[in-house]
């Protein structure tokens, strides 16, 4: 952008972000889990916002466990509009195109995203993920075996983030990985979940972007020339067949590569910091590792690494007696759905032996359930495992940096000696 156009932009994102923080001041619950400083603890904002409520932003927002889940599963509700036009995210302002997120299948209604969903799906079946938990072990043990050579780690930096980075790049089929890199693409994209920021958020979000379809748009070619087993040359097969267009197989794989890391590395970073605050649970997986899966549950119910999703009916619709008008944006509160006290008994509990963690909405429902959910599980489950084994005792050494995000949640920083 020229620095007009720049100047012009931070005006706009200023006047958005002011009046959120003017709504959010006023006492908006909604306003106040995007706006600082409030939004450091949006779980003391989601007890004000059981059931549906309007806010002054002009969204409709659902927060029980009963609400979030019928409206992800109720097709007259979709990602985008009646028409198929894609509404701006709450709060983002309008962005030049060359600064925008790639548009994916998950902000796809049908049959556009059952189309597409359906070419990724294969990768992530039962088969598929029990024949990756050697590969995931391995990698697991190598990454502790370098942290814990240290006196002192960062959980995040060292572990959290190049495990899943490494998995899913195999799976995909990207060589010479660089994990610090995509870290950054991860965290860029991420924020941009919440909407722009700043002129610098803008521009960091347009290099990104540009960098991660030159890297895919070089392996496209290559895997046309010479394909392999990986997910990659499945989908430049399709490709070749008439079944999605490049555009749709870069914006296919820009998403698996960044959703399939971004996720899981903040559920294990998550993982960890619960843990620390409750050491009688860590004790109690240690004991009895055959716990981890129930454990992931858990803390996927407790700190969900993704707190807020969106849906746009189609027509008029009533939630929980509010009625929601034809292209009115409805936040579903994942985070506070997950803390429902109509489901979950003392639901500000953290408890690895809860029996009914696993009906928490962390990876969404109906149509747009996350693809990678399976392989996050594994993921978690060798992670924490590991972990336990051989971290007998989690110790922080100074103060968890957590990201500056609402919809994404999840730690930048977290030091711990071994």
């Amino acid at each position: 952008m020229a620095l007009r156009d720049e100047i012009a932009l931070g005006g706009r994102l200023a006047l958005v972000w002011g009046g959120v923080w003017g709504i959010a001041a006023a006492g908006d619950p909604l306003a106040r889990v995007v706006a600082p400083p409030w939004r450091a603890d949006p779980y003391a904002q989601y007890r004000r916002l059981r059931g549906a409520q309007r806010s002054r932003t002009g969204a409709v927002t659902v927060a029980s466990h009963a609400l979030v889940s019928q409206v992800l599963r109720d097709r007259r509700l979709g990602v985008r509009t009646a028409d198929g036009s894609e509404p701006a995210p709450f709060a983002r302002s309008p962005l030049p195109a060359e600064h925008l997120v790639t548009h994916t299948f998950l902000e796809e209604d049908p049959p556009n995203h059952t189309r597409l969903r359906g070419l990724a799906r294969p990768a992530f079946g039962p088969k598929q993920i029990a024949g990756y938990r050697e590969s995931v072990q391995k990698t697991t043990h190598r990454l502790l075996d370098d942290a814990l050579a240290k006196p002192v780690f960062d959980l995040v930096a060292d572990f959290a983030s190049p495990l899943p980075i490494a998995v899913i790049s195999d799976l995909l089929g990207v060589p010479d990985v660089d994990a610090d890199t995509f870290l950054r693409y991860g965290r860029v994209l991420g924020a941009s979940l919440d909407g722009i920021k700043s002129v610098r958020h803008a521009r960091d979000l347009r290099d990104a972007t540009g960098e991660l379809q030159k890297l895919f748009l070089r392996l496209i070619e290559e895997r046309t020339a010479c394909p392999g087993p990986d997910v990659i040359s499945t989908l430049v097969g399709a490709l070749g067949r008439g079944e999605l267009t490049e555009q749709e197989l870069l914006s296919t794989c820009e998403l698996l590569l960044i959703a399939g890391f971004e996720t899981t590395s903040n559920l294990i970073g998550n993982a960890v910091h619960t843990f620390a605050a409750h050491p009688e649970q860590w004790a109690a997986l240690r004991a009895d590792p055959a716990l981890a899966p129930a454990a992931v549950d858990e803390v996927l119910r407790y700190e969900s690494p993704v707190q807020m999703t969106q849906r746009l009916p189609h027509e008029d619709v009533e939630i929980g007696g509010v009625k929601a008008r034809a292209g009115t944006i409805v936040a579903c509160l994942l985070g506070a759905a997950n803390r429902d006290p109509e489901v979950f008994t003392d639901p500000d509990r953290f408890d690895i032996s809860r029996p009914d963690s696993g009906d928490h909405l962390s990876f969404s429902s109906g149509i747009h359930y996350c693809l990678g959910a399976p392989l996050a599980r594994l993921e978690g489950e060798v992670a924490l495992t590991a972990l336990a084994e051989r971290l007998p005792e989690l110790k922080p050494v100074g103060r968890a940096r957590w990201r500056k995000t609402v919809v994404i949640r999840g730690l930048t920083r977290y030091r711990l000696a071994r």
